[in-house]
């Protein structure tokens, strides 16, 4: 598995008019190709009247599926530049669709390349990237004595708490990026003199 991925959290949607034609982007989070193509056809309900619904998606951070659509455009000028504004910023489980109302003057090619990829980078903006990392979720088991030593090493480290339970022993559900789990387990092992329990209980993306 891949240790970080870029992608959105959120739906962003944005807007610019070029020589009076309208282009309205919109960036979703999606996880399969049906949610996205799922996404475009509400898209082209929504916006039934427009000239063109343009997208493009991206799903999977390995071995990623990547589709785009000119839906009527010259080839090249829509779909293909917007897709372009996803993989440039290297965002994955996203869709973006622009939608153009037709202003009654062409823009030539560069003007469309232009404005669509300005719409999908606004779309995204507005969205924002948010960086997925890999966490490992551990379950942190040790006696009142050494829970001061191990809580310190928590908060200076880039762990996040869960939450903390006080019972017989003091327990602490941690998730810890993948890449510094190791020096972590090695450093509370070493503080408490192996008397921590530290069990792994899967892993996750955040």
């Amino acid at each position: 598995m891949i240790e970080t991925y870029n992608t959105i959290l959120q739906e962003g949607q944005d807007e610019i008019v070029e020589k009076k034609s309208r282009f309205i982007g919109y960036a979703v989070p999606v996880s399969s190709e049906e949610e996205a193509y799922a996404f475009v056809e509400k898209i082209r309900k929504q916006h039934y009247d427009a000239r063109h619904n343009c997208y493009a998606f991206a799903i999977g951070s390995e071995n990623t599926l990547l589709r785009f659509s000119d839906d009527g455009e010259p080839q090249g000028t829509a779909g293909k530049p917007i897709l372009e504004v996803i993989t440039g910023n290297a965002v994955v489980n996203i869709c973006i669709v622009v939608t153009r109302y037709f202003g009654g003057t062409l823009l030539g090619t560069g003007g469309l390349v232009r404005a669509y990829t300005e719409a999908a980078k606004l779309a995204l903006s507005d969205a924002g990237i948010h960086k997925m990392q890999l966490m490992k979720l551990v379950k942190i088991t040790t006696n009142y004595n050494d829970s001061g030593k191990v809580q310190y090493l928590l908060s200076n480290s880039d762990a996040l708490i869960d939450s903390t339970d006080y019972t017989a022993d003091v327990c602490f559900n941690v998730a810890v990026p993948a890449d510094s789990y190791g020096c972590l387990v090695k450093q509370i092992t070493e503080s408490t003199s192996a008397r921590a329990l530290i069990e792994d209980s899967g892993e996750e993306y955040r």
